[in-house]
């Protein structure tokens, strides 16, 4: 009877191993990212945040631009932030208006920074708790956001726009806002 006991506590680790085989070997090959965009195709959520240059001036929906924009959540801190400046820099040159939200960040960090590596923003506001982000749906940072001259967010990119992602993603999609294209082809385009 002792032996049998030994027997069944050897076979349970072989069970539950080969379990765990089983449910990677059903994922294999499966797209496994998760993307929350709870913020797509809607209104852009209100908020009501600090200037990053003059924290006593509170900027709100009225003062965000009424044609469409680039809305860039950054932050001194953030490694990839660093990697995406100099190309925000370029899409500014060019005429694309972006709003800045600098996320859970110093004050002083971030100006720095900007004072440090040019400022592309037309506008610029602070979240130091990070409640307007978490109204976005934000992951993580870098994240951007495409809003239409009405305010809502027509498309959400998750990390680093460079140019290739500018050219695929984020350009065909102004493109289609400022054409005043059908909310069905605004939706394909801006996926």
């Amino acid at each position: 009877m002792a032996m049998r006991k030994r027997q069944l506590w050897f076979l349970i680790p072989l069970v539950l191993f080969l379990i765990i085989i089983a449910l990677f070997y059903t994922r294999l090959g499966k797209d496994t990212t998760i993307v929350t965009n709870t913020s797509l195709n809607r209104a852009l959520p209100s908020f009501s945040l600090p200037s990053l240059g003059n924290p006593s001036q509170m900027i709100t929906q009225a003062q965000l631009p009424k044609q469409p924009f680039l809305l860039n959540v950054w932050a001194s801190w953030c490694a990839t932030c660093k990697v995406e400046h100099p190309f925000l820099l370029q899409m500014s040159k060019t005429g694309v208006p972006i709003v800045g939200v600098n996320y859970k960040d110093e004050t002083k960090d971030a100006l720095d920074y900007l004072n440090t590596h040019e400022d592309p923003f037309i506008l610029n506001v602070q979240d130091k708790e990070g409640s307007f982000g978490i109204d976005l749906g934000l992951t993580g940072v870098p994240e951007s956001f495409v809003v239409d001259d009405k305010g809502n967010v027509r498309q959400h990119i998750l990390g680093e726009i460079n140019e290739e992602r500018y050219n695929k993603q984020v350009l065909p999609c102004m493109t289609a806002l400022r054409e005043q294209a059908a909310d069905a082809k605004i939706r394909e385009v801006c996926q």
